[in-house]
């Protein structure tokens, strides 16, 4: 069978790797170390990987537990296959970069559609959005420096802020050059909406033919 493909499928094996867990462990677990802010963590989900991790042999149920009057609980472990899966897994996302189809790339592909002034409006939006994300990002390194965590417990926090202060860079230079008119192509784009509305216009007032 083949294999869950998703970052959650990769936490639980990983949770599993340590010791055995039931999944309100797991989902606990998962939020207490902050990484349902890199991996999307929801309770329909994180039932329907365990099922299919169970189906394909890479987790076992071992017990059945129950904790006061809470409903029971199925505790599961990893299965041999399943750490072969987790290193195989692992190593391949941390050694090969793959393409990542991500909104924002894909509105810049489709950027022309806008007229420029409008989109100098929401990269600034942007931009001022970002600078919140980044102070966040900052602040939770700080929390963890004071609690004397071992850098290797925020490397992905780390991660985060570099991509964040990346994209910041990109996003600021990207609205000085069309403000200051020094962006190729963007007299061409300018041109192109200038046209199209007077066409528009031209439509609305000519009326029914």
């Amino acid at each position: 069978m083949k294999r869950p493909t998703s970052p959650l499928a990769l936490a639980v094996l990983v949770l599993l790797f340590e010791k055995p867990m039931h999944p309100y462990e797991m989902a606990s677990t998962m939020r207490a170390r902050g990484k349902e802010k890199s991996i999307k963590l929801r309770y329909g989900s994180l039932y329907t990987v365990i099922d299919a991790l169970e189906a394909a042999a890479l987790i076992v149920p071992t017990e059945t537990v129950r904790d006061g009057a809470r409903p029971e609980r199925t505790v599961y472990a990893i299965t041999p296959a399943g750490r072969a899966e987790m290193n195989d897994w692992l190593r391949e996302w941390i050694a090969r970069p793959e393409k990542e189809y991500l909104r924002f790339e894909a509105g810049l592909s489709l950027l022309p559609a806008l007229p420029p002034d409008h989109v100098i409006d929401l990269l600034r939006d942007r931009l001022a959005r970002l600078d919140p994300l980044i102070a966040e990002v900052d602040a939770e390194l700080a929390t963890g420096a004071a609690q004397e965590l071992p850098q290797l417990f925020m490397i992905e926090s780390e991660y985060q802020r570099a991509l964040l202060l990346a994209e910041r860079q990109f996003v600021s230079g990207l609205v000085t050059q069309m403000e200051t008119g020094t962006l190729g192509g963007l007299d061409f784009w300018r041109g192109w909406h200038q046209q199209r509305a007077a066409a528009d216009k031209a439509a609305s007032t000519a009326g029914p033919a």
